[in-house]
Formats: structure tokens, sequence, C-alpha cells
């Protein structure tokens, strides 16, 4: 969502400079840190009310569209839509 994001001073300040290392190596760190990116609070409420995961598939439906992925494909995400 819009304007929720990691404030990096505070992860460091709790130790958790691994954690913003491996979103950094990942290409995820801009994500979690850009108040510009984000998505609908109501989409992102439909996505969780129709959710389910079975054996690391994650399946849900937004706007009749069915999302499935799982942690290969969430991996490959980023960089098949250009994020960055």
């Amino acid at each position: 969502m819009r304007g929720k994001f990691v404030k990096v001073a505070y992860f460091k300040e709790q130790g958790l400079e691994v954690f913003l290392e491996k979103l950094r190596n990942q290409g995820w760190l801009e994500l979690f840190t850009n108040t510009q990116l984000g998505c609908s609070q109501p989409k992102l409420a439909e996505f969780y009310a129709r959710v389910t995961v079975t054996k690391g598939t994650v399946i849900s439906e937004v706007n009749r569209v069915q999302i499935v992925f799982d942690a290969l494909k969430l991996g490959n995400f980023r960089d098949s839509n250009g994020w960055f």
C-alpha cells in the first residue's frame, strides 16, 4: 500500500541490517522504501480475503483475475514486470 514502507534507520537500530541487505540483494528494497510505489487498499483487502496457501503455492483472485504464484515465481516477478 502506498505510504507503508520500511524505515531503514529503524531496522538498522534494531540490528536488522541482514534483512535490509537481503531485500537490497534481491532488488526489493526500493519497493519497500519508495512511498510512490504501492497498490490499492481495497484490492489488497480483496486479495487477502480470497487467498489460500497450499504446499507453497499462493492462490487468490482480484477483479475476477486469478493470481497464482510460488516462491520461485515471486522471485522472478520483479524482473519480468520491470519495477526497477
